[in-house]
């Protein structure tokens, strides 16, 4: 019989000797100058970066440091040294990746996820916070069988666990047609052992992004691992040593391993868990890691969860696609007295989507109806734009946009399962009653898909919106008599908190001033509490002493003064989520913005993720500021020093997305027309030299701005 120490030593040394076979085949067929690093980070080889502080760039650099690995494997009898010699051996896995992706930037193709961008870690960021994502499961297989596998899979996406997959198990979920990728949280990362270093890079790049943990501090890095990131492992009989080399290192981030192989195994409780029978390994693993899942009993015939929220519906897969861009389709929350509601009434008007032929495009509208004695009617397009996400979390089920402006897709297997247009209503009614029962009594839903009526109520939903958006535009940050703050991502960022405002919604894009305000009047003991602005010290840098007080009380010290309208003097604080990076261009004397979602090059001669990697957790970077999409056409956007006429640069996409609200503040601001005509893309430049080009060429108002710096 083997100790378990001895165990985690043999495979680490099993780690160490196939990682310096690999690293010395490819220097020698690369050479040292070669250049090694992970496509779309700012945090090199982050394993590497977190445990030796090294920023590693080439093969020659990855060799100089490579001796340092084996120091982190002694084989003494101390748990400490075992610890070690997990994370030694999660580098030496690093070593084994990153001479893949010296050789080629996608080595495994499509067949497996392989490293995870920042962007992809950034994105994490809401629905970890918000509870979305309650946990992740490392699964390395492959399980008793193919059912047991799909089994498993299944049943952690429906409790909404993130699932990452490695080895056999992956083979597994294919031949069971398990849909996979990391917008459904299911990611096949590789077919070894050696592929759980880019687990563990996540994990490190979060506590650097989130955390603003510092290279080198491993009992932050673990304290961070442990609190925040509520993580486990599954491994199936047979575990051999170098998997449980592996183990050492995820037990010392504070990620319980359950298993079902006996042999050479002891039991440490909350840590390496025995479990025989691996029908139990969810429970066990929830247990073992303290994660309480509230289960929604909603009657619909598939899964619900928000793991399928980033389910793609393609055309050919599709049974019915509601398409307002051909016809009349809406969704629409309104107010009505509680004797007009039905509790719990779904109605249909006209055909269900079982009258259509497969990949039909069809018409349809939903209408909530709500009532209840603390219903506001500025709650209506804050619980309204939920149903958004609501849908999404329907398995089979893929909705984007938001009032008439939206496209749902029902795929073929839902449709097969069972389901139709009611149970639309029977989610909206579930989730509405669920999440705002401190305001909803009753509710109610209509559906309609008769194209007679749908005209009529789409004419009587815009007039709606209109007065709604007629009511959104007399919001400014003068008129209200408060602000509000979200502290939602502290649960990841400790030290941030964002100052909400009618100008200026929170840096995830995701709470408005009407969202912070609903939350508020919902839980006044929740993440989003009431700022005065009564006191203030400079209205066009955007200070008030009560907005000061307030961010010093809910950062517990660690900021003492934000600035709303400036990103050159203590600007507001990012988490890391943002969706947009905002910084200062010193040649032209503007700013870059550049979305999470485009990985190319900007002027800045840095990535998104290198410019994303300057701020985050918590920390007040002047010249550099996370922030929503929707804040770049704000009146309010850096109001200190110009305005949006600061913005010279921006993705094409991004461009065409704001566009349209971005030329109409600059007309409001500057009388300038077509403003975004103005601003330069990744078509035009992504070089300082070819911007000012462009900037002279279409004489940007920048041009004739103070300086910045």
């Amino acid at each position: 019989m083997k100790l378990l120490f001895d165990r985690v030593f043999d495979g680490a040394a099993e780690m160490y000797a196939r990682a310096e076979k690999v690293l010395e085949e490819t220097v020698k067929e690369l050479g040292e100058s070669a250049p090694v690093n992970m496509p779309n980070t700012a945090y090199f080889l982050a394993n590497h970066l977190t445990y030796l502080t090294k920023k590693v760039t080439t093969l020659g650099e990855l060799r100089a440091c490579f001796p340092r690995v084996k120091e982190w494997m002694p084989r003494r009898q101390r748990l400490d040294d075992v610890f070690k010699s997990g994370y030694g051996t999660v580098m030496a896995a690093e070593v084994i990746e990153a001479c893949k992706y010296a050789k080629s930037g996608k080595p495994y193709g499509d067949e497996y996820w392989g490293h995870m961008s920042d962007a992809e870690v950034r994105e994490l960021g809401v629905p970890l916070v918000t509870g979305d994502i309650p946990g992740f499961v490392v699964i390395i297989g492959p399980a008793p069988s193919d059912e047991e596998a799909a089994e498993l899979i299944k049943g952690y996406q429906s409790r909404a666990i993130f699932v990452f997959l490695i080895g056999g198990i992956i083979d597994q979920a294919r031949r069971m047609n398990i849909n996979m990728g990391f917008p459904v949280r299911v990611v096949p990362v590789g077919p070894d052992i050696w592929a759980v270093t880019h687990i563990i890079s996540l994990v490190n790049r979060a506590a650097m992004i989130f955390g603003a943990v510092q290279p080198g501090d491993r009992e932050e890095f673990d304290h961070y691992s442990f609190h925040r990131i509520r993580a486990f492992v599954n491994a199936f009989d047979p575990v051999a040593d170098i998997v449980v080399a592996c183990g050492g290192g995820a037990i010392a981030m504070g990620f319980p391993v359950i298993t079902n192989d006996t042999r050479d195994m002891w039991k440490v409780p909350k840590s390496l868990i025995i479990q025989e029978n691996t029908k139990d390994f969810i429970e066990t693993s929830l247990e073992a890691r303290d994660i309480k899942i509230k289960v929604a009993n909603i009657d619909i015939p598939v899964a619900f969860s928000s793991a399928f929220e980033g389910e793609i519906v393609r055309r050919n897969d599709t049974h019915v696609d509601i398409d307002s861009t051909k016809m009349d389709c809406f969704e629409w929350v309104r107010t009505r007295p509680a004797q007009e509601i039905e509790d719990h009434s779904i109605e249909l008007a006209g055909p269900d989507i079982d009258a259509f032929e497969p990949g039909s495009r069809i018409a349809m509208g939903i209408i909530v109806e709500v009532s209840g004695k603390n219903m506001q009617n500025d709650f209506e397009p804050v619980f309204e734009r939920k149903i958004h996400h609501f849908l999404n979390f329907i398995e089979g089920v893929m909705h984007t946009g938001q009032r008439d402006l939206i496209r749902v897709r029902v795929n073929r297997n839902a449709f097969a399962a069972g389901f139709r247009a009611r149970h639309f209503g029977e989610v909206l009614y579930s989730k509405m009653k669920d999440e705002y029962d401190k305001v909803i009594d009753k509710c109610q839903v209509k559906i309609y898909t008769d194209p007679e009526k749908l005209k009529t109520l789409r004419a009587e939903a815009n007039r709606v919106y209109e007065t709604r958006d007629a009511r959104l535009q007399s919001l400014t940050d003068e008129n209200v008599e408060v602000f509000y703050n979200c502290i939602l991502c502290q649960s990841f960022s400790p030290a941030h908190v964002c100052v909400v405002t009618p100008e200026r919604l929170g840096l995830c894009g995701a709470v408005s001033w009407l969202d912070a305000k609903a939350t508020n009047e919902l839980d006044p003991n929740g993440p989003c509490k009431v700022v005065a602005k009564q006191r203030v010290v400079d209205e066009n840098l955007g200070i008030w002493e009560d907005v000061n007080e307030a961010v010093q009380q809910a950062s517990h010290g660690s900021l003492q003064q934000v600035t709303l309208y400036s990103i050159m003097q203590d600007p507001m604080t990012s988490c890391g989520c943002f969706e947009c990076i905002c910084g200062i261009e010193p040649v032209s004397n503007g700013v870059v913005i550049v979305n999470r979602e485009h990985t190319g090059m900007t002027p800045l001669g840095m990535t998104f993720s290198e410019m994303a990697s300057m701020t985050g957790g918590g920390v007040q970077t002047p010249g550099f500021m996370g922030h929503g999409k929707q804040f770049i056409s704000s009146r309010k956007f850096m109001k200190a020093e110009g305005g949006p006429a600061r913005i010279v640069w921006m993705p094409r996409a991004l461009k065409e997305l704001v566009g349209k609200k971005l030329n109409k503040s600059a007309q409001e601001l500057y009388g300038i027309d077509d403003f975004t005509s103005m601003i330069a893309d990744e078509t035009a430049a992504e070089d300082p030299e070819k911007l000012m080009e462009f900037l002279s060429d279409r004489g940007h108002p920048v041009l004739d701005l103070a300086p910045l710096l």
